[in-house]
């Protein structure tokens, strides 16, 4: 089994482009596949660069309606025309971010994906969960019993003529289980992870031997205290389970800086192009 990561925040050791957004490669005994593509076709450009070949590709899995993870789908299509694309029925819709008060600028910005994916003839609406075969399985949070992220108060979705805070119905997690390993990925965790974690073993009874997640701890300004201090409860939280932790993108890496101080080994940062290692 192999996960690369094609695209993520920041620079890696394989001279690949950056930016905000997130994909995966993963590749197991049945399956070619990639979990979202980034924020546009430079995703392709780095999978060409670390010669993988995208054509291959049997099966795609959105993690959720945004724009950083789909904007490489339309040009990922022109190549590879008929490949399924699961994603939530609900990730269609319009998700918007409130950026505040800004001269000249708009509030609310768009940040939902192309409404094109959803004409592409391989793509597959899911209300919830979802058993692909043996190797792959999609689940879902139906119930939250930790706060979500604070970072997570300024996204909305488009209800009407106005707006709403976003649930996050539209996320989706896979589930791989390949060589007498399990590995759960997920994209932001807008959700948290900590309630993603619950739901994994709520459904399995189990914990994952590695999960691979954006914790969506990022922000443009200095953290308050009590912050730093949710950020530090999360990693305290995550640090008791058996699961080795992979971060990225919407941590952000001052978040992941505090979180590494109590994880430790338990916890790493997989950068643009670079390659995990289970």
């Amino acid at each position: 089994m192999r996960i690369i990561n094609l695209i993520e925040n920041t620079e890696g050791a394989n001279g690949c482009a950056f930016a905000h957004g997130l994909s995966f490669y993963i590749e197991t005994a049945s399956h070619k596949a990639l979990v979202d593509l980034g924020p546009s076709e430079e995703t392709l450009a780095n999978a060409s660069k670390l010669g993988i070949e995208l054509s291959n590709v049997d099966i795609v899995i959105l993690s959720h309606g945004h724009y950083d993870h789909s904007g490489g789908i339309m040009p990922f299509s022109k190549i590879n025309s008929t490949v399924k694309i699961y994603m939530q029925k609900t990730a269609v819709e319009d998700y918007y971010a409130d950026d505040g008060i800004v001269p000249n600028a708009e509030r609310y910005r768009f940040i939902g994906i192309d409404k094109e994916i959803a004409e592409l003839p391989g793509a597959v609406f899911l209300n919830g969960d979802c058993k692909i075969d043996d190797e792959f399985e999609i689940f879902t949070v139906k119930e939250k019993k930790h706060a979500i992220p604070f970072t997570n108060k300024r996204l909305l979705r488009k209800y009407g003529d106005g707006f709403v805070g976003d649930t996050f119905d539209h996320e989706q997690y896979l589930v791989i289980r390949s060589e007498g390993k399990t590995i759960l990925v997920s994209g932001c965790a807008h959700i948290g992870i900590l309630n993603i974690m619950d739901a994994y073993y709520d459904k399995y009874n189990s914990y994952p031997d590695m999960a691979v997640s954006g914790f969506h701890l990022m922000k443009r300004t200095p953290y308050h205290n009590t912050q730093i201090k949710e950020i530090e409860e999360i990693a305290r939280e995550l640090k008791k389970y058996p699961t080795q932790f992979i971060t990225c993108h919407c941590t952000g890496l001052e978040a992941y800086d505090i979180m590494k101080d109590i994880m430790g080994d338990k916890l790493n940062y997989v950068h643009s192009g670079d390659e995990i290692f289970i």
